[in-house]
C-alpha cells in the first residue's frame, strides 16, 4: 500500500468549496523547481492530449488527491475543467500517468 491509497480522492466539482491557506506547502527551492516543472508538463500533456494527472494538495483540512486535466495554469493558480482552481503554492505533488 502506498503512502497516496489513504488520502482522500476528492472530484474537481468539489475543489470550489475548499478553503486553501496561503502558504507554501513546500519549503525547499529545489522541491518548488520539481513542482514548476511538473507543472509545464502537466499543462502540455492536458492541451495536447487531454490527459489526466494526479494532484496532491493541501486544503485547510488537510492533504487530498484529485484526478484530473489541467486546462491552464497562471502565475498563482492552476486551472482545471468547470473552473476549479488549485492555488500552486498548495500542491504538494503531481503524479503524471
Amino acid at each position: 500500500m502506498n503512502s497516496q491509497s489513504i488520502i482522500p480522492k476528492v472530484e474537481k466539482e468539489v475543489i470550489k468549496s475548499l478553503h486553501f491557506p496561503k502558504d507554501d506547502v513546500l519549503f525547499s527551492k529545489e522541491d518548488r523547481l520539481i513542482r514548476n516543472n511538473d507543472l509545464k508538463s502537466a499543462i502540455s500533456l492536458g492541451n495536447l492530449e487531454h490527459q489526466k494527472v494526479k494532484i496532491l494538495f493541501q486544503d485547510i483540512e488537510g492533504l487530498k488527491q484529485v484526478e484530473t486535466t489541467i486546462w491552464g495554469v497562471t502565475d498563482r493558480e492552476i486551472i482545471l475543467k468547470q473552473g476549479a482552481i488549485i492555488p500552486i503554492v498548495r500542491i504538494v505533488k503531481i503524479n503524471l500517468f
